[in-house]
């Protein structure tokens, strides 16, 4: 079954980064995307999620409301989020609110479910940007959980951790893959990207 797929796909923000891409992703995948810097990784990855327009082509997602997580690469602004890990992770549930003032009981205990499978229910009150890198990023997979449970973006998902943290965040992602998820992920560590994906797609080379 396709999950993701598109045709002729150029992307970009004025002029073309990627062109021509037809690019079939199966459910149940782990692809990792590689490259160097400037190739069109992350734009790539933006207009998949629809965040960017396609110049050209096309870019289909079958996938339902709340399918759909992503994981975008953490920046300064976002480390210093003045929020707690809870109320952070709650957040993934913001575009199925609606025109409801509160969170439903419903997702209360589905965030709390993706915390415990996370291993951070312990710090659901501490704030997140007392957290370690390799914590906010439990943080950030666990509000993904919330934001859907069938697809998961991550953008350079273990940026900026030390080698024991990588390598942790490696197996819990290949988990959520093993339990289904289809896995699109961004990555500069393409060696342990490797010992994970099911699928390999290197932007700019000829």
């Amino acid at each position: 079954m396709i999950a993701i797929e598109t045709h002729n796909l150029s992307a970009g923000y004025t002029t073309p980064i990627i062109s021509g891409l037809n690019l079939s992703v199966n459910a149940g995948d782990y692809l990792c995307i590689t490259g160097p810097n400037g190739s069109g990784k992350s734009t790539l990855m933006k207009t998949l999620l629809g965040l960017i327009p396609p110049l050209s082509g096309s870019v289909k997602i079958h996938a339902g409301a709340g399918d759909v997580g992503y994981v975008p690469q953490q920046n300064d602004l976002q480390k210093d989020f003045p929020a707690s890990v809870s109320e952070v992770v709650m957040s993934g549930f913001q575009g199925r609110l609606g025109l409801r003032p509160f969170y439903s009981q419903h997702e209360k205990e589905s965030a709390e479910s993706a915390m415990m499978r996370m291993n951070i229910a312990e710090l659901s009150r501490k704030s997140y940007r007392e957290l370690s890198g390799g914590q906010r990023q439990r943080v950030l997979i666990s509000r993904a959980l919330c934001a859907g449970r069938k697809i998961m973006f991550l953008d350079e998902p273990v940026a900026g951790l030390d080698s024991q943290s990588a390598k942790e965040m490696y197996r819990v992602i290949h988990e959520l893959n093993t339990e289904g998820m289809t896995v699109i992920m961004i990555s500069h560590d393409t060696e342990s990207s490797m010992k994970y994906a099911t699928r390999v797609l290197t932007l700019g080379r000829a």
